[in-house]
């Protein structure tokens, strides 16, 4: 967890090297036409979702392959949990998708401010670029737009990207328009950004394994009024981004909240892809 920067609106939600290029395609893993995600994935998504039921708290997952159109929800996917810092990547579909449209321009400090926000979840980054760009009136009212459909601002809290409840579906609706809905070039700079994260945002999708390539958002928080922690993770994995992945995690009241939660959806993830993909 980073250190409090928003003492006055929030505690502290934390939810570069240089941009590597995206790894050229492998063969597809077999799929059979009985089951679209195949016998492999379909047993690893057996294992996940019985390990997250034997951790702490709740576990909302979407898995999403891209490819075949299957998608696996689990029965936590439509749960309302606080969104953490995942919202940063909203922010930053709206900012591109505005500077396209002429309403704003991003200047070189503003191009910092949102890698700062991807690469490491800069609090202060989103702090800046949220009020100096509109705040709710302007991002809240089109994060819908981008698949965050679920998402409620707390009224007991201010109306920041840092006090909103959304959903596992939501991250996963958001992950999928950033794959397929933006132009090549935003969707090419934030996949770099997402696959190149700091040591801090090194986990939950990131278990997938360095095969999967993967790339993440995640929020962490530890702010929530029952003193439990929620742990998320958005992302993908596999040759061409062909898994989307996102992980809700509150783990409830118990000991040791944030290294549960880091450790449950990390090992979701790993199930899932490790050595999925070859080594």
């Amino acid at each position: 967890m980073g250190k409090l920067l928003l003492t006055a609106l929030l505690a502290a939600f934390a939810l570069g090297p240089s941009p590597s290029p995206s790894p050229s395609p492998r063969p597809a893993p077999h799929v059979s036409e009985s089951d679209p995600f195949g016998p492999d994935l379909r047993a690893r998504i057996t294992r996940a979702q019985a390990y997250a039921d034997s951790r702490p708290g709740v576990t909302g997952i979407v898995l999403r392959d891209r490819s075949t159109g299957a998608v696996y929800r689990s029965p936590a996917a439509g749960r309302l949990i606080w969104a953490c810092s995942t919202p940063k990547l909203a922010m930053a579909v709206d900012l591109l998708l505005r500077e396209d449209s002429g309403a704003i321009k991003l200047s070189a400090q503003d191009r910092d401010l949102l890698h700062r926000m991807l690469h490491s979840s800069d609090d202060a980054a989103a702090h800046v670029l949220w009020t100096r760009y509109g705040g709710e009136t302007e991002f809240g009212s089109r994060f819908p737009a981008y698949g965050m459909t679920d998402m409620r601002f707390s009224d007991r809290h201010p109306h920041h990207w840092g006090w909103i409840r959304t959903t596992a579906d939501d991250l996963d609706r958001l992950i999928e328009y950033v794959l397929t809905r933006l132009p090549d070039r935003h969707r090419d700079y934030l996949v770099r950004e997402l696959r190149t994260v700091d040591g801090n945002q090194q986990w939950g999708v990131w278990g997938a394994g360095t095969a999967a390539h993967p790339g993440n958002k995640n929020g962490w928080s530890d702010d929530n009024d029952d003193g439990s922690w929620i742990m998320n993770s958005v992302g993908f994995a596999g040759p061409g981004e062909r898994y989307a992945l996102a992980l809700m995690n509150d783990t409830g009241v118990v000991a040791g909240g944030e290294e549960t939660g880091r450790e449950t959806t990390t090992k979701i993830a790993g199930i899932l892809f490790a050595g999925y993909f070859g080594s």
